[in-house]
């Protein structure tokens, strides 16, 4: 990082501020003070917040959101039906977003908001869009673990040299939706199998990423099975301490899918030109750059790198996949897993 000084920047700042208000109240619109969007939020306050904020700043638009799980949320949505009173819902992965778009609960995104991404990273509908991805990879303890000894499939994490060794996070609906995809190109009899067999070896289960990262970190567990960016900012944090790092299956290897967040509008919602325009600030250039140089996640905007720390990201990508019904398969997904027993171990 440069070292400026400090008298300068304290100067700076202020202008700076100003400038980057000013030219985001311009592509968003302008100020709609008095508004309200309501945003049930599976992405985490900690990640997103500042994002909101932000848009609150620009536009005078007051935010209301509802933080908590994808699933969740996309189940409360499901219940409250016509009388919910969410406007927006983003999903840390599309399968929430396609349960509710198979009930018919999501409206069309402008066109203009659609094609900042590519048609990969949105729903073939137009009914939800991606705004980043987190591959999956397998993190490991660099103080126990040679590189040339890390595993090329996530199919070898059943075998004996991994028992009791890899951490799963069962309930977390990033792995859930990876675990649907792995279903579908795999067939069930080999998912449920692969499952099967990861309980029979030993798999424990933790409910989030990050308590697995810092878990192998510190040698709690060896291995687990994580989206990308959570070790990345562990050690942007903690530097040297952190003793983790990612592993990336091979090219083509089931385990080493890009999910992707997603974010999509409400057909009941009395507000979709300004919830269009809370999407399009979360494309913006700014809030994307501030997704992959902060949290670590891969830009999904046209046009926008990703932080120069990140490796390439993976071709095949968890976004719009052809499933023909993605609220039964989400669902089959979770009772599979529940009766895997993983969630006990």
């Amino acid at each position: 990082m440069l070292n400026r000084p400090i008298h300068i920047m304290n100067h700076l700042i202020p202008v700076l501020l100003v400038l980057t208000l000013a030219a985001s109240a311009t592509a968003c619109g302008g100020t709609d003070d008095g508004q309200t969007l309501t945003i049930y939020s599976g992405r985490s306050e900690k990640l997103v917040g500042p994002i909101f904020a932000e848009f609150e700043a620009v536009t005078g638009v007051t935010l209301e959101v509802r933080y908590g799980s994808s699933n969740d949320l996309a189940l409360a949505i499901s219940t409250e039906g016509e009388k919910t009173s969410a406007d927006i819902f983003l999903s840390r992965s599309p399968g929430p977003a396609g349960f509710l778009d198979d009930q018919g609960m999501l409206a069309p995104i402008d066109t203009t908001v659609l094609e900042q991404v590519n048609p990969t990273d949105r729903s073939p509908d137009g009914t939800w869009v991606g705004f980043a991805g987190r591959a999956r990879v397998l993190v490991y303890n660099i103080d126990e673990v040679e590189q040339v000894d890390l595993p090329n499939s996530v199919f070898d994490l059943t075998g004996p040299d991994y028992r009791n060794l890899v951490a799963v996070p069962g309930s977390n609906s990033s792995f859930q939706d990876w675990f649907t995809v792995f279903r579908l190109r795999n067939g069930d009899d080999v998912a449920v199998g692969w499952l099967n067999d990861m309980v029979a070896n030993g798999a424990r289960f933790y409910p989030k990423n990050r308590a697995i990262v810092e878990a192998v970190g510190r040698d709690e567990i060896r291995f687990g099975l994580v989206n990308h960016y959570y070790n990345h900012q562990e050690v942007a944090a903690n530097g040297d301490a952190q003793r983790s790092a990612n592993h990336s299956f091979a090219p083509g290897d089931d385990g080493g899918l890009m999910i992707i967040a997603t974010a999509a509008i409400l057909n009941k919602s009395d507000e979709k030109d300004l919830a269009n325009r809370l999407l399009t600030h979360l494309l913006s250039d700014s809030q994307q750059r501030y997704l992959t140089d902060t949290v670590f996640e891969y830009p999904l905007a046209i046009g926008v790198e990703a932080a120069e720390t990140l490796p390439p990201a993976p071709a095949d990508t968890v976004g719009a996949v052809e499933i023909a019904d993605v609220a039964a398969e989400f669902t089959r997904t979770i009772e599979i897993i529940e009766a895997s027993g993983v969630l006990d171990q």
